[in-house]
């Protein structure tokens, strides 16, 4: 018997969506932030899955198999930083971009490099920053390391 949709989508995880740039999960407990970037990342062609917080995001993350996630730091429940870790902590979502969209105070940004976020995006931003950074990552998405690093290393501002 052959596999079922939702089997094979698990079994191939993250892969690129027909017809767009990418999928990515934006976690933000601010329902107007997530629309802001909901928006600006549709007008660039993406596909855009939110959740109001880290908990919500790792019910999420394996259902729909995004090729970026960001978050958000100050969240209810699972804040950003605890979310980037267990996103690294497990072997499914271990190589998937993260970024954080908060706003980046040194604190957040060394605990995050620390997690393995990927990227940070300072609030408030230029719509045309978030897109051009989610690009960059969805990109890379396919390019992983073979010593299967992150970290410090990898992080970076959304410039560049």
């Amino acid at each position: 018997m052959g596999k079922t949709r939702t089997q094979l989508l698990l079994s191939t995880y993250s892969r690129r969506v027909s017809g767009a740039y990418g999928r990515v999960l934006v976690v933000d407990d601010n329902k107007v932030i997530r629309q802001l970037i909901r928006v600006n990342l549709e007008l660039e062609g993406f596909e855009v899955v939110t959740a109001a917080d880290g908990v919500e995001c790792l019910d999420l993350v394996h259902e729909v198999c995004p090729d970026v996630i960001t978050l958000d730091v100050v969240m209810p429940r699972l804040d950003g930083i605890q979310t980037a870790a267990r996103l690294r902590a497990d072997p499914r979502t271990v190589h998937l971009p993260v970024a954080l969209v908060s706003a980046c105070t040194p604190y957040e940004v060394e605990s995050g490099e620390y997690a393995g976020v990927d990227a940070f995006l300072a609030k408030p931003f230029e719509p045309s920053e978030l897109v051009r950074m989610v690009h960059r990552l969805a990109q890379r998405e396919n390019r992983v390391p073979l010593d299967g690093r992150r970290g410090a290393g990898r992080a970076g501002s959304a410039a560049g």
